[in-house]
């Protein structure tokens, strides 16, 4: 971590894009200019982790957004299933929807598992302090 307070470095940030836009920790790695053992050091860092979950919450939103915007297509796999002229008006209608409750869901996953991870640490830290 830099220390400027608490923000990350150019490092760091130029490594949440990588995560971002590249297929695993190795090429977001590379991507970034630091090896994968410090990517992992680093994803371990409660400053870190919160940006980096704060990034991805911001991405999945904006691609939900975009997603369901380009006329109501779902994209789960088959993004013009429903143009079909077999396909009915309330699936067209209820693309969006679906798009819009798979983000949400995966952004209350991440929510859930970064508050799992503080309190693992917050109790690994009370038994450590209590061991006689």
């Amino acid at each position: 971590m830099a220390g400027n307070g608490g923000k990350l470095g150019r490092k760091q940030e130029e490594a949440i894009a990588a995560l971002l836009t590249q297929r695993n920790l190795e090429e977001a790695a590379r991507a970034a200019g630091i090896g994968t053992r410090t990517l992992i050091r680093w994803l371990k860092l409660p400053a870190f982790g919160k940006e980096y979950r704060k990034a991805r919450r911001g991405s999945r939103s904006t691609v939900c957004c975009a997603d369901a915007a380009s006329h109501g297509r779902c994209g789960l796999g088959r993004p013009k299933a429903h143009d079909r002229p077999e396909c009915s008006a309330a699936v067209k209608f209820r693309a969006p929807e679906c798009v819009f409750d798979r983000a949400f869901k995966g952004i209350e996953l991440d929510d859930i598992e970064a508050r799992l991870f503080e309190l693992e640490r917050a109790a690994e830290t009370s038994s450590v302090g209590h061991k006689r």
